[in-house]
């Protein structure tokens, strides 16, 4: 028999779908910006401003929930994830952002050395990869396949040194490129723990334990 708060933990649970979808767009298009030199900010922006409100609805909803419907523990459980979630995937819009505005304001990676480039456009996949994870679990509650994001985000971690070590090592790169490469490096890092932060929510919601993915 279902209860009256399901109603409203369903209501919160498509809205957190639709961010993770348009969480992903966002970085993706901050992302294509970034490698083919292209000019996105106005609509990195409006993502990352609806990212946001949603994330307020998010908040707004959980609240209501818990002041109406008095939720069990593993109502309550849920409701904190939900929320937490909703502020991951706003962060990514945020980052989405930084990214786009690094590209505008000091040229992007565009004047950047081969490797530089090849080195971002490999970590962006596996940045991709594991927002795509963290959506995927989040559908279904899958905390096995959440559990997986814990080996990309080292790999990720792992690319992120790797590349401030060898930057260090090139003396000829310029300053904007050194400044901007940099930049969107620890950005998709950050992206890469905000989606590990969510399959750690997901674990929780589906088993109870609290578990550290990083």
């Amino acid at each position: 028999m279902s209860r009256i708060i399901d109603t409203g933990l369903e209501e919160l649970s498509a809205t957190l779908h639709k961010m993770g979808e348009l969480a992903y767009h966002t970085v993706l298009a901050a992302i294509t910006e970034c490698i083919e030199n292209r000019q996105a900010y106005g609509e990195i922006r409006e993502m990352s401003d609806a990212l946001l409100s949603m994330a307020d609805h998010v908040e707004d909803k959980a609240f209501e929930l818990i002041a109406r419907f008095q939720p069990v523990a593993s109502d309550l459980r849920t409701i904190k994830s939900y929320m937490k979630i909703a502020y991951d995937f706003a962060r990514f819009g945020r980052y989405a952002l930084d990214m786009s505005y690094t590209n505008q304001k000091l040229g992007g990676i565009r004047n950047c050395g081969g490797w530089i480039i090849s080195h971002i456009k490999e970590m962006s996949e596996k940045t991709l990869e594991i927002i795509d994870l963290s959506i995927t679990s989040l559908r279904s509650h899958n905390a096995q396949l959440a559990e997986k994001a814990a080996q990309t985000e080292k790999e990720i971690d792992k690319m992120y040194f790797d590349f401030l070590e060898k930057l260090t090592e090139k003396a000829d790169v310029t300053t904007k490129c050194t400044v901007s490469s940099v930049l969107v490096v620890r950005y998709l890092e950050r992206i890469a723990d905000h989606a590990t932060y969510i399959c750690e929510a997901i674990i929780y919601i589906a088993t109870g334990r609290k578990v550290v993915l990083r």
